[in-house]
Formats: C-alpha cells, structure tokens, sequence
C-alpha cells in the first residue's frame, strides 16, 4: 500500500498512542489515521450528476483537514513528553532479570502466555494478505466485499485472488458493525441523509456492503436528520451561495442530497 506521506510502496504497523489506533509507516514512521487511508486507498467512486457542483465543498474541507494535521504535526515538535523519562526508567527495570524473589512475588510470572505463533504451512502470501485485510477492518471499517477488491486491484495491494479469499475467509470481522461505523462517519463528516448512507453503504462505487449490512447500520443510527438538512443547507448557502429555493431543490433530489421534503422544509425555515 502506498504512504500517503512520503508517496512510497510500503508496509504499516498498527500502533497505539493515547489509546488511538494508528498506522505507522515502515519507510518513513509518519502515524496515519483510518480516514487518512480511506482517502488515498479507496478507488474513485462516480456518482450520478447533480444538479449542483460540490467540488468546492470537498476540496476545501480536504484543505482544512491538511492544514489541521500539519498543524498538529508541528506542535508535536515543541510539546515535551513529561511521561518520557519515567517510560525509559521503566523499560529498563523491565529489561532487568529479575531476582527469584521477584518472580515469586510476580503473581503474572507463571500465567504470561506468548502470543501464538503463525502457521508456517500457510504460504506467506496469504498471511500477508490476512495481516493487510484486518488492517482495513479494524482501522477503516471496510466491507467484506470491499476488502476483497482492496486486496487484488491492481491499485491497491495486488495480492493473489487466492491470498485474498484466503484473507477474507479467515479473517474475524463484525461487518455489522463495520457498516454502522462507516455510516456514522458518513454523518459525522458529510452531514448525509439517511437515504444517502444507505445508497453509499450498498453502492458498488461506494462501501460495497450487503443491503441487511447497511439496513442494520440505519436501523442503529441516533441521529437527528433535521440537523443533519440544516448543515447541509448551510454548506450549500455559505460556500456556494445558493438561493433556498435552490437549496431546497439540491437537499430532496434524488441525484444530490435524497433528504425528505419535510427535513428539507426543516432547514430552509432555520436558516440564517
């Protein structure tokens, strides 16, 4: 997969800071989120016209989230790690042996199992392409089907057809719960309507979730879809600055916004 960082063809190990999971390159070590790999992984995904163009919204929320993690990058550079000192003291206590009367007052000393190890009869491949797979689960929420074409585009990793049925077919995934962490992203960033995250769960450009994957992740939703309208609108009416009746237009129709014509009225009548 490539670093959207330093652009290169590479590895990543799952990492945890601050009780966040992260995915940390192997050629150069930057520490990228889900959505950062949904971004640069995911193939295009056409859409049918719509009687707006909503290129100016995504391209400058895509701006201010660049800015957003260069700024955090910086003032990383500059705020001390006060848990530094007492993290090293402590791994060199740990790498100390200990002494008999530690251990026996160790009540884990006994009990600490290693982790099992890999099965060396299953080729390499295909536990590269199992490893990469929970990699897209845990971290980006993808579907099953959705990680399969992951796993064998010639865009993405390029593992065998094999590998990836292998990966897909051994994998433990709750992809229930997958579609219902993809649809609150969809809510949380986007501001969609119901239809909408249903139509983008199930889409074969989109998620690629199956219809009873996608029904649960509606049915499971808390979301206010009036909320949901206004913001929308507002997005619509401060960066494009569209008319409400226009507005009101791109927020019902069936190629923009799919909102019902009650949450549409909704948010013509909050607006500022």
């Amino acid at each position: 997969m490539q670093c959207p960082k330093c652009r290169a063809k590479t590895d990543f190990q799952v990492v945890v800071k601050d009780g966040v999971k992260y995915l940390k390159c192997d050629t150069c070590g930057a520490l990228l989120t889900s959505d950062d790999l949904r971004r640069h992984t995911q193939q295009p995904r056409p859409q049918p016209p719509k009687t707006s163009n909503k290129g100016v919204i995504i391209a400058a929320a895509l701006s201010f989230l660049i800015l957003a993690i260069f700024a955090v990058t910086i003032l990383s550079l500059f705020i001390p790690d006060d848990g530094a000192a007492s993290e090293r003291e402590q791994a060199k206590t740990q790498a100390r042996p200990k002494t008999a009367a530690e251990t026996a007052a160790d009540p884990t000393s006994e009990t600490e199992e290693e982790p099992p190890a890999e099965d060396e009869s299953v080729p390499k491949e295909y536990r590269s392409a199992l490893n990469k797979a929970m990699v897209y689960s845990d971290m980006m929420h993808m579907s099953k089907t959705g990680i399969y074409d992951q796993l064998t585009s010639e865009y993405g990793d390029k593992f065998s057809m094999e590998a990836a049925q292998y990966a897909t077919d051994n994998m433990q995934a709750d992809w229930n719960a997958n579609a219902l962490a993809s649809a609150k992203n969809y809510v949380k960033t986007m501001y969609m309507s119901k239809a909408g995250v249903y139509d983008q769960l199930i889409s074969e450009y989109g998620d690629k979730f199956t219809p009873e994957e996608a029904q649960y992740a509606i049915d499971n939703l808390q979301v206010d879809w009036n909320a949901c309208a206004l913001k929308k609108a507002r997005e619509y009416q401060e960066m494009m600055a569209m008319s409400p009746e226009a507005i009101r237009d791109q927020l019902t129709s069936e190629y923009g916004e799919k909102f019902t014509p009650e949450e549409a009225a909704y948010a013509i009548q909050n607006l500022n």
